[in-house]
């Protein structure tokens, strides 16, 4: 992690989709609201469209690259918190 997470920087969420695949998993703006030092979590506050969503306890994903995307994107778990992609 080049980057050090403090309260108040914005960050990506992954969201966790639906079992069934009604809804894919996808990054949701996320504002860290407390580190846990020595580790790789955060407080979260997410914006959902629908509202916000707060967690306690969110690791880290650096995110792996997938060959199968265009471009050899990279993917994440959900339920994790990376920095946002440069555009």
């Amino acid at each position: 992690m080049d980057q050090v997470p403090s309260v108040g920087r914005i960050v990506h969420y992954v969201s966790y989709g639906t079992p069934g695949g009604e809804f894919s998993s996808e990054n949701r703006a996320a504002v860290i609201t407390a580190v846990y030092p020595g580790s790789h979590q955060v407080a979260l506050a997410v914006l959902n469209p629908t509202g916000l969503f707060f967690n306690e306890s969110v690791l880290y994903d650096a995110g792996e690259r997938d060959l199968m995307l265009k471009g050899g994107g990279v993917t994440y778990r959900g339920g994790t918190w990376h920095w946002p992609e440069r555009v």
